[in-house]
């Protein structure tokens, strides 16, 4: 996999404090971003399934219809 650099600005002592502790730095940082990512996919495609749910939930689809239709089509 491709990877491309990304720079992010700290205050000094934040960069010394991190230089204190036996980290990775670089993995920690990917770890989190990519964490975050799948959490924001999770939230949208909740937030997508809500939509549909508040549809068919209000009446803009009625399933019983819908049946009645197909079963007096098929008679």
């Amino acid at each position: 996999m491709a990877s491309a650099p990304l720079s992010v600005r700290l205050p000094e002592e934040t960069r010394e404090k991190m230089k204190e502790i036996d980290i990775d730095w670089a993995e920690y940082i990917r770890t989190a971003i990519e964490a975050k990512i799948r959490e924001l996919q999770r939230k949208k495609a909740a937030d997508s399934m809500d939509k549909i749910r508040e549809r068919t939930k209000y009446g803009e689809f009625d399933s019983t219809k819908s049946i009645r239709e197909d079963r007096d089509a098929a008679a």
